[in-house]
């Protein structure tokens, strides 16, 4: 991991990625968990520069006692100047040594916040352990899948059999993965859009409506970067600001470095926004449909949470998901991420997966994760357990509640009919504007 990165000066020592002292302390325990996420992860230089830390911690705080003593010894001479001359040459020349010791720590710390950043969070022990999606258990399922009489179109069959849905003409504009909807379709993604935020604030979500451009201090608060640079878009001249990935990463900043109340939290917040990802690594993955895109939109759940409760937030804003798709009568299942299938800032995760009748699949929707203080050291986001008390680190959640473009991708294909068309599930007709079906000459009459 030979890093060379430049990190911001908000990277207070106070608030590292990663508890530096706890990981001299233990770094053989901090390994072990770190390797069952089943990653090539070579940790001797990590270990190697903490140790060299260590050394020069030592050092500098025995340089700093010999200037001390030699200002008290200064003192007492006070009265005999002509001994003072090479004692003021003495305390010269121990500053001197000092200021170089505390540059080179610099320097280390610097190597070490670098290697920390592209370490990913420590899994939770009720995480299982495993190698990748396979070892995933299943938690819970809801419904069945629908008995359709006929076969099943997959959603881009569907919605370019109704016209609505054109991949030819986006390519002219944008490029692979990207897409156009029409009509229907155009009114039906919306429609889920206000159906699910209508949803999450009866729930005791608050909206918030997001900035869909950020900082580099954001996209690092939230662990997008150093990592997955490859995978965000980068604007501006400067490369110093990003399209978001997901509303995650303004919402979480959106208490960037600040002193929560207790007696506030868990705070709650959904977003709607659409998200932009260069999906740098999926080559050759879901390159038909509306799965895997540049471009989609999201419905976000955010909360912010103590440590003493995150795991039953994580529970409840996974509940609050799956909800979504309880209302509109789809099909799914929650499985448990194990060790090797996790996201990268997340101590434990629920994947929500709907059933895919155009792939007889259940495919993800929704991924619902407890962060705990990792994104809150990067982002100095803490709380005061009760006033007068020392503030400590917050934990973070976050979940799709839901993918829209999925979504929309569910409704078709569980809705379909034998001729194409696709009826409108009883939860979105108000949000239709009482349409109940989706038929070529229906779309181009809706408003």
């Amino acid at each position: 991991m030979g890093i060379s990165l430049h990190l911001p000066a908000y990277f207070e020592k106070c608030l590292r990625v990663l508890d530096i002292r706890e990981l001299q302390r233990n770094f053989a325990d901090f390994a072990a968990r770190l390797l069952t996420r089943g990653q090539h992860l070579n940790l001797a230089p990590l270990q190697a520069l903490l140790e060299e830390r260590k050394r020069l911690n030592v050092e500098t705080e025995a340089l700093a006692a010999k200037r001390n003593a030699c200002n008290e010894e200064m003192k007492a001479l006070a009265k005999t100047p002509h001994l003072l001359a090479d004692k003021r040459e003495a305390l010269r020349a121990l500053g001197q040594a000092l200021k170089n010791k505390e540059a080179e720590l610099r320097v280390l710390e610097e190597k070490a916040e670098a290697e920390l950043l592209l370490l990913p969070n420590l899994p939770d022990v009720s995480v299982p352990l495993g190698k990748d999606a396979h070892d995933n258990p299943v938690i819970r399922i809801w419904g069945q899948a629908p008995t359709l009489g006929f076969e099943a179109k997959a959603h881009f069959e569907l919605g370019e059999g109704l016209g609505l849905l054109d991949f030819e003409r986006a390519a002219k504009v944008s490029g692979a993965r990207f897409a156009f909807l029409r009509g229907g379709l155009a009114k039906l993604e919306r429609a889920l859009a206000s159906f699910m935020l209508s949803e999450h604030i009866a729930a005791g979500y608050e909206e918030l409506s997001p900035p869909y451009l950020v900082g580099r201090q954001a996209m690092l608060g939230t662990g997008q970067l150093p990592k997955f640079e490859e995978d965000a878009f980068c604007a501006g001249k400067t490369g110093e600001y990003f399209l978001i990935p997901t509303a995650e990463v303004p919402v979480v900043n959106f208490h960037y470095d600040e002193i929560l109340e207790a007696h506030n939290l868990p705070l709650r917040y959904c977003a709607f926004s659409p998200c932009f990802r260069a999906e740098a690594g999926s080559a050759g993955k879901d390159t038909r449909g509306l799965i895997r895109m540049h471009q989609f939109q999201k419905v976000e759940l955010v909360q912010f949470a103590t440590p003493e409760t995150s795991m039953e937030a994580l529970e409840s804003l996974t509940r609050q998901a799956c909800h979504i798709l309880e209302k509109l009568g789809l099909h799914h299942r929650v499985v448990l991420l194990c060790t090797g299938d996790m996201g990268f800032a997340s101590v434990k995760t629920y994947d929500v997966e709907v059933w895919l009748p155009g792939q007889a699949t259940f495919r993800e929707i929704s991924s619902c994760s407890n962060c705990g203080d990792f994104q809150a050291r990067r982002a100095k986001i803490r709380y005061r357990p009760a006033k007068g008390e020392k503030p400590r680190l917050v934990h973070t959640l976050n979940g799709s509640g839901l993918a829209v473009g999925r979504t929309l991708v569910a409704v078709m294909e569980n809705f379909q009919r034998a001729d194409g068309s696709i009826e409108i599930p009883a939860a979105l007709v108000p949000f239709m504007g009482g349409q109940t079906e989706i038929t070529p000459v229906s779309s181009w009459q809706s408003s």
